[in-house]
């Protein structure tokens, strides 16, 4: 072996030796060790199974309006009335009394099914998905009017804002339903809805009556579930996808579209056909407001909240389902 191998090979050897000694001198820290076993944050609540929800922030309280689920195991959906809930922190929620029940509307029969709040100059305007009676027979949105965000609401225009009649793209009794209502910062306010058909109108600053035609949007294999909200220079349009139902969004930069689907959102949300989503902001945090059949089953469903990311993009990253939810937000 010539000189020059030896000393390279000695040279190499050294560091090795050194490099074995340090690490010996410094043991790796252990992984075995008990931590503090989380505790089970989601669903949020437990007392009542609760479906569709729909936050809102109002004055640094968030207030969420939710349908009650009340089928017998393994039946069909059985919902005669909206509950509402209200929290500082995203953890801890206080109930409020019934504020609004599908009976409240005289010309509805039935069917308490997805609905949202929105606050306009003090009022609270609450759309909702009833079944009409048979002088319009189908599901139909109606609107019912607060001072309070918790109520008690009543039945604002004493008829519906829209009515199976009025949409026949589609051959089903049903396609009027989950409606989002969106206000832009000049004032017009929007209202997006459907079922295998998305629909949208402008509203009238008394929030009570279109302003315009119905406009439809076409969106890949939307089902139900439409929800707007904005971020930054963003409108961002999530929905139920397919059946079993994901939800997919689509972006915009005007709320009157073009709509540029995105892909999915959240995955099928355990042990529940549907797929309903609210999103909202509040103290600095992004959350993803939905429901699952967890605790229950497709028809018994139950409030979890998580958290919301976006990517430097803008565009979405996807839900993680968790059973801790969320912190407390300070």
């Amino acid at each position: 072996m010539n000189t020059l191998l030896k000393r390279t090979l000695l040279f190499f050897g050294t560091i090795f030796v050194v490099s074995c000694t340090a690490q010996q001198e410094k043991p790796a820290e252990s992984v075995l060790f008990d931590v503090p076993v989380p505790e089970m944050g989601n669903p949020i609540i437990t007392d009542k199974f609760t479906a569709d929800p729909a936050a809102l922030v109002y004055k640094d309280t968030v207030y969420l309006y939710a349908g009650h689920d009340e089928a017998p195991p393994n039946s069909f959906y059985d919902l005669n009335e909206w509950l509402v809930y209200s929290s500082t922190d995203m953890v801890n929620w206080t109930e409020h009394p019934v504020p609004l029940r599908a009976t409240d509307f005289e010309w509805a029969v039935d069917d308490a099914w997805a609905a949202q709040v929105i606050e306009r100059d003090g009022k609270f305007y609450w759309y909702v998905t009833v079944e009409h009676d048979k002088t319009h027979p189908g599901k139909a949105i109606g609107v019912a009017v607060s001072d309070s965000p918790t109520g008690p609401f009543v039945d604002a225009r004493g008829s519906a804002l829209i009515t199976n009649d009025m949409t026949k793209d589609v051959d089903i009794t049903w396609d009027d339903i989950d409606p989002t209502v969106w206000i832009e910062e000049n004032g017009q306010a929007y209202l997006y809805w459907g079922n295998t058909q998305l629909y949208w109108v402008k509203l009238k600053d008394n929030m009570i009556e279109m302003d315009g035609e119905i406009q439809r949007v076409d969106l890949p294999h939307f089902t139900e579930a439409p929800y707007i909200h904005k971020k930054g220079d963003y409108y961002y349009l999530s929905y139920a996808y397919k059946f079993p139902e994901k939800t997919a969004y689509a972006m915009a930069d005007n709320i009157e579209g073009p709509w540029y689907f995105k892909g999915i959102l959240n995955e099928v949300a355990g042990h529940t056909n549907t797929n309903h989503q609210s999103i909202i902001e509040y103290k600095g945090k992004d959350y993803f407001i939905y429901h699952t059949g967890n605790i229950g089953d497709s028809y018994r469903r139950s409030v979890s909240i998580d958290y919301l990311y976006y990517n430097p993009d803008g565009t979405l990253k996807r839900v993680v389902m968790t059973t801790e939810g969320v912190d407390k937000a300070e």
